[in-house]
């Protein structure tokens, strides 16, 4: 029988589930874990997961580097919960907000024994659920049943960074103010995660490399015209040109905020606006500086029939990405455009810091 989910249906489920205040339950081997997510934890989950034993935080080790507690696994830190703690102590943890008016949120207690693996997976699956990457994890002695009804997923042989293999839905004709000759194909990821775009222009020689663009979408900048980054320029000059060619192709993929979704990329703002760069405000949240998956891009190219390009970018990493990826990348156009007063710092910093090439 093929009626029930599978393991990447599983992870989706899991994913809304955590997004609802809903704890799942990770396994690997003989051992199992409840896991909720911070941000949404109601109160009464917490007093239920207490009276079955004694919940952890889990944090990244770069925000435990904001809190100056000790990440004794290396990428991450689990912190026994004080008997006090609430949800509104965990998300002051898990929250940078505050950080400048009380900087002082420990002591904590980092637990250094036993194994992180169980940890580990449910930070991942947070942060692909668009959560702050922080977590509560109840470790179940073995043999102990599972509560009714929750989410189960057996980490045996998975990879949660696993690439979601992606399903043609539709293409239509779309003319543009770029170009009369567009073509929009709307891609499904199998594990019922966002959809990502791919716009043609004109009719692409696939024999030949195609100039491409891979743009994460910019609610901020793509519809709102915001000045605080360069991203609506470059999305309508990389579509002018081309326009101007006669042919392209952009890939538009759903990944906010450098892959952190619109409400935490909301909090990165917020937290420039206390004087901390992008890349500061990004680790401070407890992410990467880039939390993007471009193996994406190269999956909706090679879907599209495409194996060369020329990349309108100036980021390098998206370079090596796509040719780790297979997809052999001929040249480099640049695309330098949109700087403003309200960005400059902006810009500075992804020159400085994340290397691209301004």
């Amino acid at each position: 029988m093929t009626l029930g989910p599978t393991l990447s249906e599983r992870l989706s489920r899991a994913r809304g589930d955590l997004r609802m205040g809903v704890p799942v339950a990770l396994t690997l081997g003989t051992g199992a874990a409840l896991v909720a997510a911070v941000e949404t934890l109601p109160p009464d989950r917490l007093a239920d997961l207490r009276r079955i034993g004694r919940p952890e935080l889990a944090i990244t080790a770069r925000r435990a580097e904001t809190l100056k507690a000790r990440a004794y696994d290396g990428d991450l830190a689990r912190i026994a919960l004080p008997d006090e703690a609430d949800v509104g102590w965990l998300l002051a943890v898990a929250d940078p907000v505050d950080d400048l008016r009380h900087p002082m949120k420990g002591p904590f207690h980092a637990l250094r024994e036993g194994d992180a693996t169980l940890h580990r997976a449910a930070l991942e699956l947070a942060k692909s659920a668009h959560l702050l990457p922080a977590v509560l994890v109840l470790p179940l002695p073995p043999a102990s049943p599972l509560p009714e009804g929750v989410t189960q997923i057996d980490l045996t042989g998975a990879d949660l960074r696993a690439a979601a293999q992606f399903t043609p839905v539709v293409h239509a004709r779309l003319p543009m103010e770029a170009s009369q000759f567009g073509r929009v194909h709307v891609f499904r990821p199998e594990d019922g995660g966002e959809e990502h775009y791919a716009i043609e222009i004109g009719q692409p020689d696939r024999s030949k490399p195609v100039l491409a663009r891979l743009h994460s979408a910019c609610f901020t900048g793509d519809v709102l015209g915001s000045l605080k980054c360069d991203c609506g320029p470059q999305l309508r000059a990389a579509l002018q040109q081309m326009g101007e060619e006669g042919a392209g192709i952009l890939l538009y993929l759903n990944q906010e905020g450098r892959g952190i979704g619109l409400a935490n990329k909301m909090r990165a703002y917020a937290l420039q606006d206390q004087g901390f760069d992008t890349v500061e405000a990004n680790h401070r949240l407890g992410f990467e500086d880039d939390e993007r998956d471009f193996r994406i891009g190269a999956q909706l190219l090679r879907r599209l029939g495409f194996g060369s390009v020329r990349l309108l970018t100036n980021n390098p990493k998206k370079i090596a990405m796509m040719q780790a990826q297979g997809i052999d990348v001929v040249e480099r156009v640049p695309l330098k455009v949109g700087q403003t007063e309200q960005n400059a710092g902006y810009l500075a910093t992804k020159a400085a810091k994340s290397g691209h090439l301004l």
